[in-house]
């Protein structure tokens, strides 16, 4: 028949076509595939990642036992830290708690001698932070890492009240040899007493409650310690001493923290910068200055 000609020719036109979209559609379904897979294994490379960079944040802060931060201080160190009737108190204390909270963990504090407090942190093992009135100071920092400071104190000496030592002449009389003036042993006040009464004695005490013994039994002429610790002192168990010079060193108080440990120390100063944008730290330096 003629017509088989074009018939053929019909046929084979709408084949083509049909394969043309056939190939068409089979293209762009597998486009599409490749793209969903492509976004869906991207996506979850970006949250791989994500929870990696979490784990890591997470691992870098190193503490002595999960969930604690363990806090070493030296509670003899009115009214920053103290204890009554076997609690911690004071200050420092205070913060030290507020801090761990901020960091969702639990504190624990640990009694030490002052002077072993940053050989402790620096080494390891003893406890994450101390907080126990420490200034920043450059030699201490050659040890450990400071946190952003809390609070700022100055020195002050005291004697006892039937003492020849009085506000006119006090430097005269406490730079004399033979007079002794106690210390707690590593403190910025026993720095200040070598450095502006090299003639007196610096008698180092363990803590400033024993300092302050010395002076009233008479084994020592005076004390010489931060200014908040004085009249601390002075308004409670010491009401038969007075203060005869006051210096205003500025002193910057801060945590101390292991050089080993800087994801801890970063997070702390951020809590400590909530804690003072909030008032927490106001209210508690009110409640005990």
């Amino acid at each position: 028949m003629k017509v088989s000609k074009y018939l053929v020719l019909a046929l084979l036109g709408v084949m083509v076509a049909a394969l043309a979209l056939v190939g068409c559609s089979s293209g762009s379904s597998s486009k599409s595939a490749s793209a969903s897979a492509s976004s869906a294994s991207a996506s979850a490379s970006a949250s791989s990642a994500s929870a990696s960079a979490s784990s890591a944040a997470a691992g870098d802060i190193k503490l002595i036992a999960n969930g604690k931060l363990t806090i070493a201080t030296s509670p003899d160190y009115p009214p920053f830290e103290n204890l009554e009737n076997g609690q911690y108190v004071g200050l420092d204390i205070e913060i030290a708690k507020a801090v761990a909270k901020e960091l969702g963990l639990e504190p624990e504090f640990k009694t030490l001698q002052f002077d072993a407090i940053i050989p402790a942190i620096a080494a390891g093992g003893q406890a994450d932070i101390g907080i126990s009135g420490f200034s920043v100071d450059p030699e201490r920092a050659k040890e450990i890492d400071f946190t952003k400071s809390y609070y700022i104190d100055d020195q002050a000496v005291a004697v006892m009240k039937d003492s020849p030592v009085t506000d006119a002449n006090a430097d005269a009389e406490l730079n004399k040899e033979g007079v002794i003036i106690a210390v707690q042993s590593g403190t910025t006040g026993e720095a200040y007493v070598q450095e502006n009464y090299p003639k007196a004695t610096a008698q180092a005490y363990g803590n400033s409650t024993d300092a302050f013994a010395a002076m009233q039994s008479g084994q020592a002429n005076a004390v010489c310690t931060n200014k908040a610790v004085v009249e601390a002192m002075l308004a409670d168990a010491y009401k038969d001493a007075k203060v005869v010079k006051s210096i205003a060193t500025g002193e910057e108080y801060a945590i101390v923290v292991s050089k080993d440990n800087a994801a801890l120390t970063a997070a702390i100063n951020e809590a400590l910068t909530k804690l003072t944008s909030d008032g927490t730290i106001d209210k508690l330096v009110n409640q005990y200055m």
